[in-house]
Protein backbone atom coordinates (compact mmCIF):
# COMPACT_ATOMS: atom_id res chain seq x y z
CA UNK A 1 0.00 0.00 0.00
CA UNK A 2 1.23 3.30 -0.81
CA UNK A 3 1.25 5.47 2.76
CA UNK A 4 2.62 9.18 3.62
CA UNK A 5 5.76 9.02 5.72
CA UNK A 6 7.57 11.47 7.46
CA UNK A 7 11.36 11.92 7.93
CA UNK A 8 13.60 12.70 11.28
CA UNK A 9 13.32 16.06 10.30
CA UNK A 10 9.41 15.93 10.95
CA UNK A 11 8.33 16.96 14.71
CA UNK A 12 5.44 14.97 16.77
CA UNK A 13 3.50 18.27 15.34
CA UNK A 14 3.45 16.97 12.13
CA UNK A 15 2.73 13.23 13.12
CA UNK A 16 -0.18 14.20 14.41
CA UNK A 17 -1.57 16.86 11.97
CA UNK A 18 -0.65 12.92 9.39
CA UNK A 19 -2.58 11.43 11.04
CA UNK A 20 -5.43 13.61 11.91
CA UNK A 21 -5.73 13.58 7.89
CA UNK A 22 -4.90 10.02 7.50
CA UNK A 23 -7.57 8.59 9.71
CA UNK A 24 -7.43 5.18 8.63
CA UNK A 25 -3.33 5.07 8.79
CA UNK A 26 -2.69 2.62 11.46
CA UNK A 27 1.44 3.21 11.48
CA UNK A 28 3.06 6.01 9.63
CA UNK A 29 6.68 4.80 8.53
CA UNK A 30 9.88 7.11 9.16
CA UNK A 31 12.59 7.32 6.97
CA UNK A 32 16.14 9.19 6.74
CA UNK A 33 17.63 9.44 3.18
CA UNK A 34 14.22 8.15 1.54
CA UNK A 35 15.32 4.78 3.72
CA UNK A 36 12.92 3.22 6.12
CA UNK A 37 14.10 3.24 10.09
CA UNK A 38 11.33 3.33 11.60
CA UNK A 39 7.51 2.75 12.13
CA UNK A 40 5.29 5.39 14.34
CA UNK A 41 2.25 3.67 16.01
CA UNK A 42 -0.90 5.38 15.77
CA UNK A 43 -2.25 4.27 19.07
CA UNK A 44 0.23 4.20 21.20
CA UNK A 45 1.54 7.51 19.77
CA UNK A 46 -1.82 9.30 20.56
CA UNK A 47 -2.03 7.64 23.78
CA UNK A 48 1.44 8.81 24.60
CA UNK A 49 0.97 12.43 23.27
CA UNK A 50 -2.54 12.35 25.28
CA UNK A 51 -0.82 12.50 28.40
CA UNK A 52 -0.38 15.36 30.64
CA UNK A 53 2.41 18.11 29.61
CA UNK A 54 3.43 15.37 26.52
CA UNK A 55 2.26 17.94 23.61
CA UNK A 56 3.79 21.01 25.59
CA UNK A 57 7.40 18.61 25.98
CA UNK A 58 7.01 16.85 22.35
CA UNK A 59 5.31 18.92 20.30
CA UNK A 60 8.56 20.64 18.24
CA UNK A 61 10.84 17.22 18.92
CA UNK A 62 11.61 14.63 16.19
CA UNK A 63 9.26 12.31 15.45
CA UNK A 64 11.66 9.50 16.28
CA UNK A 65 10.73 10.11 20.00
CA UNK A 66 8.13 7.83 20.12
CA UNK A 67 9.01 5.85 16.84
CA UNK A 68 9.67 1.66 16.49
CA UNK A 69 13.53 1.38 15.41
CA UNK A 70 13.18 -2.24 14.92
CA UNK A 71 10.79 -3.21 12.56
CA UNK A 72 10.40 -5.73 9.76
CA UNK A 73 11.62 -4.12 6.59
CA UNK A 74 11.46 -6.48 3.58
CA UNK A 75 12.38 -5.82 -0.34
CA UNK A 76 9.46 -6.02 -2.78
CA UNK A 77 11.05 -9.04 -4.73
CA UNK A 78 10.22 -11.56 -1.67
CA UNK A 79 7.84 -13.96 -2.60
CA UNK A 80 5.24 -14.54 -0.47
CA UNK A 81 6.19 -17.42 1.34
CA UNK A 82 9.83 -16.40 2.42
CA UNK A 83 7.44 -13.14 3.74
CA UNK A 84 5.17 -15.23 5.91
CA UNK A 85 7.71 -17.12 7.10
CA UNK A 86 9.72 -13.89 8.61
CA UNK A 87 6.22 -12.37 9.60
CA UNK A 88 6.06 -15.18 12.05
CA UNK A 89 9.85 -15.01 13.08
CA UNK A 90 9.52 -11.46 13.48
CA UNK A 91 6.67 -12.02 16.00
CA UNK A 92 2.92 -10.37 16.82
CA UNK A 93 4.19 -6.90 16.33
CA UNK A 94 5.03 -7.42 12.82
CA UNK A 95 1.13 -8.82 12.18
CA UNK A 96 -0.62 -6.06 13.70
CA UNK A 97 1.72 -3.23 13.28
CA UNK A 98 2.24 -4.15 9.69
CA UNK A 99 5.60 -4.28 7.63
CA UNK A 100 7.55 -2.08 5.51
CA UNK A 101 8.15 -2.99 2.02
CA UNK A 102 11.40 -1.41 0.01
CA UNK A 103 13.06 -1.66 -3.17
CA UNK A 104 17.11 -1.57 -3.38
CA UNK A 105 16.37 -0.33 0.31
CA UNK A 106 14.44 2.86 -0.68
CA UNK A 107 10.81 3.09 0.72
CA UNK A 108 8.12 1.70 -1.08
CA UNK A 109 5.01 1.54 1.67
CA UNK A 110 3.43 -0.57 3.75
CA UNK A 111 1.94 -4.17 4.12
CA UNK A 112 -0.56 -5.36 6.51
CA UNK A 113 -0.52 -8.81 8.57
CA UNK A 114 -3.98 -8.67 7.69
CA UNK A 115 -3.96 -8.57 4.08
CA UNK A 116 -0.65 -10.77 4.37
CA UNK A 117 -2.82 -14.06 5.84
CA UNK A 118 -5.90 -13.40 3.23
CA UNK A 119 -3.15 -13.31 0.75
CA UNK A 120 -1.60 -17.32 2.53
CA UNK A 121 -5.14 -18.15 3.07
CA UNK A 122 -6.10 -17.82 -0.72
CA UNK A 123 -2.67 -18.93 -1.79
CA UNK A 124 -3.10 -22.07 0.36
CA UNK A 125 -7.01 -22.91 -0.81
CA UNK A 126 -5.67 -22.49 -4.38
CA UNK A 127 -3.08 -25.47 -3.91
CA UNK A 128 -5.18 -27.53 -1.98
CA UNK A 129 -8.00 -27.52 -4.80
CA UNK A 130 -5.02 -28.07 -6.90
CA UNK A 131 -3.91 -31.38 -4.74
CA UNK A 132 -7.81 -32.66 -4.29
CA UNK A 133 -8.12 -32.32 -7.91
CA UNK A 134 -4.96 -34.50 -8.57
CA UNK A 135 -5.81 -36.86 -5.86
CA UNK A 136 -8.88 -36.85 -7.02
CA UNK A 137 -8.29 -38.02 -10.41
CA UNK A 138 -5.40 -40.48 -8.85
CA UNK A 139 -8.38 -42.00 -7.25
CA UNK A 140 -9.97 -42.42 -10.71
CA UNK A 141 -7.01 -44.05 -11.79
CA UNK A 142 -6.51 -46.24 -9.05
CA UNK A 143 -10.54 -47.75 -9.57
CA UNK A 144 -9.52 -47.74 -13.19
CA UNK A 145 -6.99 -50.50 -12.74
CA UNK A 146 -9.15 -52.43 -10.06
CA UNK A 147 -12.18 -52.55 -12.56
CA UNK A 148 -10.47 -55.70 -14.52
CA UNK A 149 -9.98 -57.52 -11.29
CA UNK A 150 -14.04 -56.71 -9.86
CA UNK A 151 -14.89 -57.83 -12.94
CA UNK A 152 -13.14 -60.90 -13.07
CA UNK A 153 -14.43 -62.18 -10.34
CA UNK A 154 -18.29 -61.40 -10.71
CA UNK A 155 -17.62 -64.01 -13.53
CA UNK A 156 -15.30 -66.80 -11.56
CA UNK A 157 -17.33 -66.42 -8.35
CA UNK A 158 -21.07 -65.83 -8.56
CA UNK A 159 -21.32 -66.00 -4.39
CA UNK A 160 -18.87 -63.37 -3.49
CA UNK A 161 -18.10 -60.24 -2.19
CA UNK A 162 -15.68 -58.01 -2.03
CA UNK A 163 -15.41 -54.60 -0.23
CA UNK A 164 -13.01 -51.61 -1.02
CA UNK A 165 -13.19 -48.51 0.96
CA UNK A 166 -10.22 -46.00 1.31
CA UNK A 167 -9.85 -44.22 4.21
CA UNK A 168 -9.24 -41.26 2.32
CA UNK A 169 -9.67 -40.69 -1.05
CA UNK A 170 -6.86 -42.97 -2.51
CA UNK A 171 -5.67 -46.01 -0.31
CA UNK A 172 -3.13 -48.30 0.03
CA UNK A 173 -5.05 -51.66 0.24
CA UNK A 174 -5.29 -53.25 -3.27
CA UNK A 175 -7.26 -56.75 -4.73
CA UNK A 176 -6.23 -58.86 -8.04
CA UNK A 177 -8.79 -61.60 -9.33
CA UNK A 178 -7.47 -63.83 -12.09
CA UNK A 179 -9.42 -66.51 -13.85
CA UNK A 180 -7.49 -69.81 -15.82
CA UNK A 181 -8.31 -72.92 -17.33
CA UNK A 182 -7.83 -75.06 -14.35
CA UNK A 183 -8.99 -72.48 -11.60
CA UNK A 184 -8.31 -68.65 -10.13
CA UNK A 185 -5.86 -67.18 -8.31
CA UNK A 186 -7.21 -63.48 -6.11
CA UNK A 187 -4.84 -61.55 -3.64
CA UNK A 188 -5.69 -58.69 -0.81
CA UNK A 189 -3.10 -56.72 -0.28
CA UNK A 190 -2.37 -54.09 2.50
CA UNK A 191 0.75 -51.79 1.58
CA UNK A 192 2.34 -49.33 3.55
CA UNK A 193 0.54 -46.26 4.79
CA UNK A 194 -2.53 -44.38 3.55
CA UNK A 195 -3.83 -41.79 0.96
CA UNK A 196 -1.21 -41.06 -1.47
CA UNK A 197 1.95 -42.86 -0.26
CA UNK A 198 -0.31 -46.13 -0.11
CA UNK A 199 -1.59 -45.17 -3.38
CA UNK A 200 2.24 -44.98 -4.70
CA UNK A 201 3.02 -48.22 -3.01
CA UNK A 202 -0.27 -50.50 -4.87
CA UNK A 203 0.86 -49.72 -7.71
CA UNK A 204 4.79 -50.88 -7.05
CA UNK A 205 3.10 -53.96 -5.75
CA UNK A 206 0.28 -55.02 -7.85
CA UNK A 207 2.62 -54.45 -11.08
CA UNK A 208 5.35 -56.76 -9.37
CA UNK A 209 2.28 -59.34 -8.35
CA UNK A 210 1.03 -59.13 -12.41
CA UNK A 211 4.83 -59.85 -13.37
CA UNK A 212 4.78 -63.06 -11.41
CA UNK A 213 2.30 -64.09 -12.71
CA UNK A 214 3.66 -63.87 -15.81
CA UNK A 215 6.50 -65.37 -15.64
CA UNK A 216 5.28 -68.26 -12.36
CA UNK A 217 1.48 -69.08 -12.78
CA UNK A 218 -0.62 -68.56 -10.66
CA UNK A 219 -0.70 -72.05 -8.34
CA UNK A 220 2.06 -71.55 -5.94
CA UNK A 221 1.08 -68.75 -4.34
CA UNK A 222 4.13 -68.98 -1.59
CA UNK A 223 6.04 -68.68 -4.49
CA UNK A 224 4.13 -65.42 -6.04
CA UNK A 225 4.82 -63.69 -3.03
CA UNK A 226 8.73 -64.39 -2.67
CA UNK A 227 8.96 -62.89 -6.08
CA UNK A 228 6.84 -59.78 -5.17
CA UNK A 229 8.93 -59.35 -1.88
CA UNK A 230 12.39 -59.54 -3.83
CA UNK A 231 10.87 -57.06 -6.16
CA UNK A 232 9.75 -54.60 -3.30
CA UNK A 233 13.16 -55.19 -1.71
CA UNK A 234 15.18 -54.42 -5.21
CA UNK A 235 12.89 -51.07 -6.33
CA UNK A 236 12.97 -49.58 -2.68
CA UNK A 237 16.39 -50.00 -2.00
CA UNK A 238 16.10 -52.34 1.19
CA UNK A 239 18.67 -54.18 3.00
CA UNK A 240 18.28 -57.20 5.16
CA UNK A 241 17.73 -55.50 8.61
CA UNK A 242 21.01 -58.11 9.52
CA UNK A 243 23.33 -56.97 6.92
CA UNK A 244 23.79 -53.80 9.08
CA UNK A 245 23.20 -51.13 5.96
CA UNK A 246 21.02 -48.42 5.82
CA UNK A 247 18.22 -49.15 3.91
CA UNK A 248 16.55 -46.18 1.31
CA UNK A 249 13.26 -47.51 1.82
CA UNK A 250 11.40 -49.28 5.15
CA UNK A 251 7.71 -50.21 3.09
CA UNK A 252 6.16 -53.28 1.87
CA UNK A 253 2.73 -55.16 2.44
CA UNK A 254 0.00 -57.62 4.29
CA UNK A 255 -1.12 -59.82 1.42
CA UNK A 256 -3.17 -62.92 1.61
CA UNK A 257 -2.39 -65.19 -1.83
CA UNK A 258 -5.14 -67.85 -3.10
CA UNK A 259 -5.23 -70.30 -5.83
CA UNK A 260 -8.57 -72.62 -6.50
CA UNK A 261 -8.19 -75.93 -8.38
CA UNK A 262 -11.37 -76.54 -10.27
CA UNK A 263 -10.33 -79.95 -10.41
CA UNK A 264 -9.67 -81.19 -6.95
CA UNK A 265 -11.63 -78.24 -5.16
CA UNK A 266 -9.02 -77.01 -2.99
CA UNK A 267 -7.77 -73.68 -1.67
CA UNK A 268 -4.20 -72.92 -1.73
CA UNK A 269 -3.08 -70.27 0.96
CA UNK A 270 -0.25 -68.16 1.38
CA UNK A 271 -0.45 -65.36 4.38
CA UNK A 272 1.72 -62.32 4.94
CA UNK A 273 0.44 -61.17 8.76
CA UNK A 274 -3.29 -62.14 7.12
CA UNK A 275 -5.46 -65.13 8.14
CA UNK A 276 -8.04 -66.88 6.07
CA UNK A 277 -11.16 -67.40 8.29
CA UNK A 278 -12.82 -70.80 7.04
CA UNK A 279 -16.32 -72.12 7.63
CA UNK A 280 -16.99 -75.69 7.01
CA UNK A 281 -20.37 -76.92 6.33
CA UNK A 282 -21.69 -78.63 9.55
CA UNK A 283 -18.67 -76.91 11.88
CA UNK A 284 -20.28 -74.76 14.16
CA UNK A 285 -17.14 -72.77 15.05
CA UNK A 286 -15.02 -72.17 12.28
CA UNK A 287 -11.00 -72.18 11.69
CA UNK A 288 -8.75 -69.52 11.32
CA UNK A 289 -5.82 -70.43 9.14
CA UNK A 290 -2.96 -67.65 9.79
CA UNK A 291 -0.06 -67.09 7.44
CA UNK A 292 3.24 -66.37 8.73
CA UNK A 293 4.27 -63.33 10.37
CA UNK A 294 6.36 -62.01 8.36
CA UNK A 295 5.33 -58.91 5.97
CA UNK A 296 6.45 -58.55 2.13
CA UNK A 297 9.10 -56.61 1.40
CA UNK A 298 10.27 -54.19 4.70
CA UNK A 299 14.10 -53.68 6.02
CA UNK A 300 13.85 -57.24 8.56
CA UNK A 301 12.15 -59.34 5.99
CA UNK A 302 14.80 -61.67 4.57
CA UNK A 303 15.63 -61.23 0.61
CA UNK A 304 14.30 -65.14 -0.07
CA UNK A 305 12.32 -65.70 2.75
CA UNK A 306 9.84 -68.55 2.14
CA UNK A 307 6.20 -67.95 2.32
CA UNK A 308 4.31 -71.42 2.94
CA UNK A 309 1.37 -72.63 1.35
CA UNK A 310 -1.87 -74.30 3.21
CA UNK A 311 -4.04 -76.73 1.92
CA UNK A 312 -7.83 -75.91 2.45
CA UNK A 313 -10.17 -78.28 1.37
CA UNK A 314 -13.14 -76.16 0.00
CA UNK A 315 -16.41 -78.43 -0.14
CA UNK A 316 -19.91 -77.28 -1.18
CA UNK A 317 -21.07 -74.44 0.77
CA UNK A 318 -17.78 -73.36 2.45
CA UNK A 319 -17.65 -70.17 3.43
CA UNK A 320 -14.50 -68.06 3.15
CA UNK A 321 -13.39 -65.03 4.66
CA UNK A 322 -9.84 -62.83 4.41
CA UNK A 323 -9.47 -59.09 5.09
CA UNK A 324 -6.52 -56.55 5.61
CA UNK A 325 -6.03 -55.14 9.22
CA UNK A 326 -8.25 -52.24 8.85
CA UNK A 327 -11.07 -54.73 9.71
CA UNK A 328 -10.21 -56.24 12.89
CA UNK A 329 -7.77 -52.72 13.69
CA UNK A 330 -10.56 -50.62 14.25
CA UNK A 331 -10.91 -48.80 17.89
CA UNK A 332 -14.60 -48.56 19.05
CA UNK A 333 -17.19 -49.82 21.47
CA UNK A 334 -17.68 -49.08 25.07
CA UNK A 335 -13.87 -49.76 26.27
CA UNK A 336 -12.20 -48.60 22.81
CA UNK A 337 -10.66 -51.34 21.56
CA UNK A 338 -9.84 -53.07 18.60
CA UNK A 339 -12.80 -54.82 17.08
CA UNK A 340 -10.59 -57.96 16.44
CA UNK A 341 -11.20 -61.27 15.03
CA UNK A 342 -13.82 -62.45 17.95
CA UNK A 343 -16.11 -60.20 16.79
CA UNK A 344 -15.98 -60.54 13.04
CA UNK A 345 -16.09 -64.53 12.98
CA UNK A 346 -19.26 -63.89 15.52
CA UNK A 347 -20.66 -61.53 12.56
CA UNK A 348 -20.05 -63.84 9.91
CA UNK A 349 -21.28 -67.29 11.74
CA UNK A 350 -24.79 -65.26 12.41
CA UNK A 351 -25.44 -65.28 8.73
CA UNK A 352 -23.33 -68.37 7.81
CA UNK A 353 -26.11 -69.85 5.56
CA UNK A 354 -27.05 -66.74 3.82
CA UNK A 355 -25.15 -65.35 0.59
CA UNK A 356 -21.79 -64.08 0.69
CA UNK A 357 -23.15 -60.39 -0.31
CA UNK A 358 -25.28 -60.59 2.89
CA UNK A 359 -22.33 -62.12 5.04
CA UNK A 360 -20.33 -58.97 3.84
CA UNK A 361 -22.73 -56.50 4.64
CA UNK A 362 -23.48 -58.04 7.84
CA UNK A 363 -20.07 -57.63 8.91
CA UNK A 364 -19.70 -54.63 7.99
CA UNK A 365 -22.71 -53.08 9.57
CA UNK A 366 -21.24 -54.44 12.88
CA UNK A 367 -18.29 -53.38 12.39
CA UNK A 368 -19.77 -49.62 11.94
CA UNK A 369 -21.46 -50.14 14.90
CA UNK A 370 -18.31 -50.47 16.59
CA UNK A 371 -16.76 -48.07 15.02
CA UNK A 372 -19.01 -45.30 16.03
CA UNK A 373 -17.83 -41.95 16.49
CA UNK A 374 -14.56 -43.13 16.35
CA UNK A 375 -12.32 -42.01 13.30
CA UNK A 376 -11.52 -44.39 10.67
CA UNK A 377 -7.94 -45.99 11.53
CA UNK A 378 -7.45 -47.22 8.34
CA UNK A 379 -8.50 -48.71 4.83
CA UNK A 380 -11.15 -51.27 4.97
CA UNK A 381 -10.81 -54.10 2.36
CA UNK A 382 -12.08 -57.61 3.08
CA UNK A 383 -13.42 -60.46 0.44
CA UNK A 384 -16.13 -63.41 1.16
CA UNK A 385 -17.26 -66.10 -1.25
CA UNK A 386 -19.10 -69.45 -0.62
CA UNK A 387 -17.14 -72.53 -3.02
CA UNK A 388 -20.14 -73.93 -4.80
Amino acid sequence: MATPSVTTDHTNQDVLEVFAVHRDLACLPVTEDDRPIGLINRSIFLSQMSKPYHRELYNRKSCIAFMDKEPLVVDAAMSIDALTFRAVEYGEKALADGFIIARDGRFLGLGQGLQLMRVVADMQAERNRQIMHSIDYASTIQRAMLRTSRETLANILPDAALVWEPREVVGGDFYHFAAFQDGWFAALADCTGHGVPGAFMTLIASSLLTQALEQQGPRDPGALMMAVNRGIKQMLGQRDGHAGGTAESNDGMDAAFLWFDNATRQLTFAGARCALFVLQPGDPDGEMVDGARMGVGYVDTDMDFAWQNRIVPMPSGCVVFVTTDGLIDQIGGPKDIAFGKRRMREAIRTCRDAPAAQISQTVLKVHRAWQGEHRRRDNLTFFCFRAR
